[in-house]
């Protein structure tokens, strides 16, 4: 038998190489996830979507994830491997970002298929049912791509640098937020369109598509090396192979349910939040253009992405990762209760940056120690599934916060006089009271909180190892 003496993933710069490549699509997926975020004031005057029917666009992205995509991208990723699943997945992105661009584009308001949409579900504009239709392809192959890229990292760093990986790749996605809102009002403001934004983008992530592929030229030679070496990963091996009934030990696992609960509770109050925090700051800083609350909120993503690699590297050399989610979750409520009270009283944008930075804070601390974690817990062989599953209960969530607080919005507001008044005349700003809805969203941190507390609890009793360093 050909013995390998060192495999690709030895070479510190095959296996960071590997890592932008797949970051890199990951990075223009998370620019496209908020494409629109920063334009929902924009694209209520151009289009005429309502706070609600934004909220349900939102939605749509989780909407086949949450009917049983995700477990079946699981399945998928553990019998099929990174490979095609990522290949497959990054196309799915660049499909459905293709749909959604025709769906907000001028020429397709102008088309029989689009009066014909504008029939049924009248309260929903039909350049919304096209971009939610988009928005949910785009979805499944986001969620999808994110589970192959964290089986990918823990396949090349499995013993070496791991956390500060993913770390990294997260850092990375969340710099693609500070870009988008960066450039998407820009771009939005500069064309006159809501469209314009959305095409540009939808053309990056074809680009994430090629990079997957040549990632999986390196992959297929670390796997002939493994094969070589006789150490393939359980996957790849017959005796060993991926069986569906190996879904029960994830199941049967009071662990893993922990961490998706902690999981689907925090993310709850972060991502359907960048949806309407741009129009939040706003509303709370006396009606600012769509451009400065982007330039404002653009700082949330930048706090966690330079913050996130040092978190990375004290968990592989250190630990304490159940302690870094439990303050994670503190700066989560305390951000989001600044947002609602103190803001809207000072009327400080440099409270808003200051909080908008926090915020970032909490969203590195959080995914480092989380994410790292899940190998800890669960059995290589079923890891993809155990990711997608995540992922899958995180979708829950993600799936119907957005359309709650799109509906609490218009609720909260509906004897507004201040709203009223500025409807009533057409007016491109709204000035929505958010303090109910950032209620809602500094509630699911405090439950985030409390399952992160019993989830230290739980590593303590059972050693699971969320609190040792990854690097051996």
């Amino acid at each position: 038998m050909t013995k390998v003496e060192k495999l690709l993933n030895d070479y510190p710069a095959a296996r960071w190489i590997a890592l932008a490549l797949i970051a890199m699509a990951m990075f223009f997926g998370y620019m496209f996830v908020d494409v629109m975020s920063p334009l929902q004031a924009l694209v209520e005057s151009q289009r005429g979507w309502t706070p609600g029917v934004f909220g349900t666009y939102a939605a749509s992205e989780y909407i086949l994830n949450v009917c049983g995509f995700l477990i079946l991208a699981g399945i998928i990723l553990d019998k099929m491997g990174i490979r095609f699943t990522g290949i497959v997945s990054t196309s799915m992105m660049f499909a459905g970002a293709l749909i959604k661009f025709i769906g907000v584009s001028e020429w397709f308001q102008t088309t029989e298929f689009c009066n014909w949409l504008n029939t049924w579900w009248v309260a929903m504009p039909g350049s919304a049912k096209m971009a939610s239709l988009g928005f949910m392809i785009f979805g499944c192959g986001c969620e999808m791509a994110g589970t192959t890229v964290s089986k990918a990292i823990a396949k090349w760093f499995k013993g070496k640098e791991m956390a500060l990986a993913m770390g990294l790749e997260m850092a990375i996605a969340r710099v693609g937020v500070f870009t988008v809102f960066s450039l998407s009002p820009d771009i939005a403001e500069r064309m006159g369109t809501v469209a314009a934004p959305v095409g540009f983008f939808t053309v990056l992530l074809l680009i994430g598509v090629i990079n997957f592929i040549v990632f999986s030229v390196m992959d297929r030679k670390l796997d002939n090396q493994l094969a070589a070496a006789n150490a393939l990963s359980d996957s790849d091996t017959s005796d060993e192979e991926f069986k569906i009934k190996d879904l029960g030990k994830i199941f049967g696992s009071l662990s893993f349910w922990v961490v998706a609960l902690l999981c689907v509770l925090y993310y709850s109050a972060i991502f359907p939040f960048q949806r309407y925090g741009a129009n939040m700051l706003q509303c709370n800083l006396n009606g600012l253009s769509p451009e400065a609350a982007s330039d404002i909120f653009r700082w949330f993503p930048i706090g966690a992405a330079v913050i996130t690699p040092f978190l990375g590297n004290f968990l592989d050399r250190k630990g304490k990762g159940a302690t870094m989610l439990i303050w994670g979750a503190v700066l989560l409520v305390c951000c989001h209760l600044v947002f609602a009270f103190v803001l809207p009283a000072t009327n400080s944008a440099l409270i808003a940056y200051a909080t908008i930075v926090l915020l970032g804070i909490s969203f590195a601390l959080v995914p480092a120690a989380l994410w790292p974690s899940v190998p800890k817990i669960i059995d290589e062989k079923v890891l993809g599934s155990a990711y997608c599953l995540i992922f899958w209960v995180q979708n829950i969530g993600l799936c119907f916060v957005p359309k709650l607080i799109g509906n609490v919005l218009e609720a909260s507001n509906a004897t507004n006089q201040a709203v009223l008044a500025a409807k009533a005349v057409n007016a491109d700003f709204i000035p929505y009271d958010y303090t109910i809805p950032l209620i809602i969203f500094a509630g699911f941190g405090i439950a985030a909180f409390l399952i992160a507390f019993y989830l230290k609890a739980l590593d303590k009793k059972r050693h699971l190892g969320l609190e040792e360093p990854n690097i051996k």
